[in-house]
């Protein structure tokens, strides 16, 4: 992985007064690095911070104290260069229905100062699959079109960063795996991508490095596979062919969560118990094991561990 940074955050805060006596604290001593190619997750519950975040990142937003860096510029003293190495791809679907998309990408890299003959807007639609739509008005595409045409809007100025914002609240499953095959392209391509996102098993599957937010505050930051990991439990179920006696099952750290039918479903801590100890124990009681299923930690244990109030 390469270990350039291409955003740091430093001691990021945002305050909002909510009346004179009272400001709420939308981001409090926020401090991540995000590296060059890789696929960040930003997760956290609603309120957790993570559109402020953006919206001070795009310039929509004004923070209140801290310092960020994108691709080396600080955004206090260059915040154009900042927004131009930086897509955004925002929530709401938010287009010109009388635009085809061509002239809406045309237009757009206008809005960023490219010229004309550095233009790539052709090698855009076809990366958003939408270059036979490309001169169709954008109210006659579907929901999966204008989507790509948000990602596709988010490219026009080449950002070394791209972030997604929700790219898929309230999207059916097909196009969902459409924009994660979109995303991946991108990403092959050197692209840096932060996503933020309510579906955790799409953040397991697509991140390399996560951070989850809750209440402002960042609660973890670290590999997806270190986050998982630090859910110790594992659920096993074994099918057993004969009776055994569980009492004598001794081992510390294990929990019988039932025994019935000759199912035998367990409960234990990975770092103290090893499953072939309890294997051992059973074939010790001439039982044999006829099927075993595991259920491990996965993303949203240990989400809703960090966000517990």
């Amino acid at each position: 992985m390469n270990n350039k940074k291409v955003l740091t955050v430093k001691n990021l805060n945002k305050f909002y007064s909510k009346n004179s006596s009272k400001s709420v604290h939308a981001l409090n001593n926020l401090n991540l690095e995000v590296n060059e190619g890789e696929i960040f997750g930003l997760l956290g519950p609603n309120g957790a911070g993570k559109s402020t975040f953006i919206n001070i990142l795009a310039g929509t937003s004004i923070k209140s104290s801290g310092e960020v860096f994108v691709w080396g510029f600080n955004l206090d003293t260059n915040p154009r260069q900042v927004r131009a190495s930086i897509g955004i791809v925002p929530q709401e679907v938010n287009l010109d229905p009388f635009f085809t998309p061509k002239k809406l990408l045309e237009l757009h890299a206008g809005l960023y100062g490219v010229k004309k003959k550095d233009r790539i807007t052709d090698t855009i639609l076809k990366l958003v699959s939408l270059e036979d739509q490309a001169n169709s008005y954008s109210r006659s595409l579907s929901g999966g079109m204008k989507r790509r045409l948000l990602v596709a809007k988010a490219l026009v100025h080449q950002p070394p960063i791209v972030i997604l914002d929700e790219p898929t609240a309230g999207v059916d499953v097909e196009l969902r795996s459409n924009l994660w095959k979109n995303v991946k392209l991108l990403n092959k391509q050197g692209v840096t991508i932060i996503l933020t996102t309510h579906y955790l098993t799409e953040a397991e599957k697509m991140c390399d490095r996560i951070g989850i937010l809750n209440k402002g505050e960042l609660v973890a930051l670290d590999s997806t596979k270190n986050l998982i990991d630090r859910i110790q439990r594992k659920n096993v179920k074994l099918l057993l062919d004969k009776k055994i006696n569980i009492e004598e099952i001794n081992l510390d750290f294990l929990e019988i969560i039932s025994y019935k039918n000759n199912l035998l479903e367990i409960s234990y801590d990975k770092s103290k118990v090893k499953i072939e100890e309890v294997i051992s124990y059973i074939h010790q009681q001439n039982a044999n094991i006829s099927d075993i299923s595991t259920d491990e930690a996965n993303l949203e244990d240990v989400f809703m561990r960090l966000t517990k109030n």
